[in-house]
């Protein structure tokens, strides 16, 4: 266990639990949502705003961290914390997924991953020792391994290619980690394992049960979001927290929207990062307690209500919903951002209810109101 890293199950419901992640720069309640601050910045929104919000914890990218500035700069202002002014918990991601998955000139072998960049377009090797030195110049309180990620639809037109491809990319990824475990110096870092194996039960059993033998001090579901099927997606959740240490945290990157955070919880899982609250405010999508409100709509040029009449953040304190469709579509920057800080608030304040829902054994009811939206648009 890492120095200064502890985490304890306070509440359960179920499969749900609620905890505390304590973290050399404080304590995370769980389950919790993890802004995503790709660059070291949630685009639009400061570190201030974000404390408003209830933010607890901040995610990272190490690849892009190390393509600009360099981890060099970063780690010279004193690390993350340093540098963007967030001086609660970081987590850093290694870049696995951006270096591996995001183009074909990429080349994946044993030595780690070889890559293009796309500030010099010079070729460059991200190696697992070198990914967890990134992430230890950077100075995060949580770092990942290196991974390899193979989408489990990649191949549907040849599914015996698809699954040896990700069975190779899962014992891969399980060599990785051995290495990254291996390669760790900074004590005061907890470093997360994560399990690959698309959506072959069977693979990520495998890979649960090998990751667990390693001295890691939390756990990731990799590789799910990317074209399984939702209730999938869910058995293979619970199917891996059975070879996972009951003790540790659970982290499930990349997903997702409302119904894929709740229902995880039901499922036992403990952290998460997702893209959309911020991609979704950019082009006016909000998510309220009435459904989805496609902020941009004409119905709404004249509406003087707030986006969502039973939220409490900045935007909907003081904005109608005529004036954010105003500036969305007028380009303002101000209307990407309000919508932005209504809907982190939004993601926060769910993680909020589903913790304390959780200590009162009442977590269903949450869940199954979350459910019972889904995607349905404000009427």
């Amino acid at each position: 266990m890492a120095a200064g890293f502890d985490f304890g199950i306070t509440a359960r419901d179920g499969e749900a639990r609620a905890g505390r992640m304590r973290t050399p720069h404080g304590t995370v309640a769980t389950p919790a949502f993890m802004p995503v601050a790709t660059l070291g910045a949630v685009r639009g929104v400061s570190a201030a705003d974000l404390e408003a919000l209830g933010a607890q914890i901040l995610l990272a990218n190490t690849y892009h961290l190390h393509e600009r500035p360099g981890e060099s700069i970063v780690s010279g202002q004193g690390g993350l914390h340093g540098f963007t002014g967030w001086r609660g918990p970081w987590l850093t991601d290694s870049g696995g997924y951006q270096v591996t998955s995001l183009s074909a000139r990429n080349r994946v072998d044993e030595d780690g991953v070889t890559f293009t960049s796309p500030l010099d377009g010079r070729r460059r090797l991200l190696t697992p020792e070198r990914a967890v030195a990134i992430q230890e110049a950077l100075g995060s309180d949580i770092a990942m391994v290196l991974d390899e990620c193979q989408p489990p639809a990649a191949d549907a037109a040849s599914p015996a290619g698809a699954t040896l491809r990700i069975r190779a990319a899962t014992e891969r990824t399980q060599r990785w980690a051995e290495r990254c475990a291996a390669a760790r110096k900074r004590r005061s870092q907890a470093l997360f394992g994560i399990v690959q194996g698309g959506a072959d039960e069977g693979l990520r059993r495998w890979s649960a049960r090998a990751t667990a033998t390693l001295p890691f001090d939390g756990f990731a579901h990799g590789g799910l979001g990317l074209g399984e099927a939702h209730t999938r997606r869910l058995d293979l959740l619970r199917a891996t927290h059975a070879e996972l240490p009951a003790a540790a945290p659970r982290y499930l990157m990349g997903l997702g929207r409302p119904l894929d955070l709740v229902e995880a919880i039901a499922a036992g899982v403990d952290l998460f990062d997702c893209v959309i609250p911020t991609r979704h405010a950019r082009h006016g999508v909000l998510f309220t307690s009435e459904g989805l409100l496609r902020a941009r709509n004409a119905r709404f040029a004249d509406d003087a209500r707030p986006p969502d009449p039973d939220c409490d953040c900045p935007t909907c304190a003081r904005i109608s919903r005529a004036y954010l469709r105003h500036l969305l579509r007028a380009g303002e920057i101000l209307g990407a951002r309000l919508a932005s800080l209504h809907n982190l608030r939004f993601y926060l304040r769910l993680m909020a209810e589903a913790r304390a829902a959780i200590a009162a054994g009442a977590f269903e009811p949450v869940r199954a109101r979350v459910a019972a939206l889904g995607d349905a648009a404000v009427p």
